[in-house]
């Protein structure tokens, strides 16, 4: 494999698609070569301001939901993949509509949502934020509402993830795509779906970047408030 497309692959290895309770879990596996483009198309994506505050309205219920674990015991979404989904497929705008009348923060064809809040419906969780009886008779327009939007999302990509082992590329494909799109364990030659798994990928590796350099500057700050401590 060429020493550059090694390199931009290693974006997809790296990335914790899921989160043990204590500590994180490592995806790993293959990628073609046809991603390796769109992951150095979105590489140094960046969010800005405005796509903060947009996601910060929200940032509640991403955190609440994703608090679940629904196939791995002891195993949660990243609430920082669910914001780079939000991210790449409306730019956090709940009331957007797809050409193909996928809805929501996170763009769910109905059908789809159905059938995920059937399943949600049979689990022994009791979530918050949730009218179990808009689960029972999914309409088209519940899809609008973020935290029914923003739950069945981690639902499925959970599910996703189960599935193809924290594979982003086949996580993103199963998304966009259809679980039966992945034949062999390869994303299906969909060139929006590549550039999908692209800016997903640059949008999560961002959010990552600005958490550790958060974190970065948080024990910074506390490192010098303890030295500045009376009688330290």
């Amino acid at each position: 494999m060429p020493g550059s497309l090694k390199h931009q692959l290693l974006f997809l290895a790296v990335l914790t698609l899921l989160l043990p309770a204590s500590a994180g879990a490592v995806a790993t596996g293959y990628s073609p070569a046809n991603i390796g483009p769109y992951l150095t198309k979105y590489k140094h994506l960046a969010v800005n301001e405005e796509q903060h505050e947009r996601l910060a309205r929200f940032d509640h219920l991403i955190e609440y939901f994703c608090t679940f674990t629904f196939f791995q015991p002891r195993h949660r979404v990243n609430p920082d993949f669910i914001r780079a989904l939000i991210l790449a497929e409306s730019n956090a705008d709940p009331r957007a509509v797809s050409s193909k009348q996928a809805r929501g923060l996170t763009q769910i064809l109905h059908e789809t949502g159905r059938i995920a809040a059937e399943e949600l419906l049979a689990l022994p969780h009791a979530f918050q934020h949730i009218d179990r009886r808009r689960l029972q008779s999914l309409r088209k327009e519940d899809l609008h509402d973020p935290a029914i939007n923003i739950l069945i999302a981690c639902y499925l990509v959970a599910k996703y993830n189960h599935l193809f082992e924290g594979r982003l590329d086949l996580v993103v494909s199963a998304w966009h795509a259809g679980e039966k799109s992945i034949q062999q364990r390869r994303a299906p030659p969909i060139e929006n779906t590549w550039d999908l798994i692209g800016k997903i990928n640059g949008y999560f590796l961002a959010l990552l970047r600005q958490h550790d350099l958060d974190q970065t500057r948080r024990s910074a700050l506390n490192e010098d408030l303890r030295h500045r401590r009376p009688g330290s």
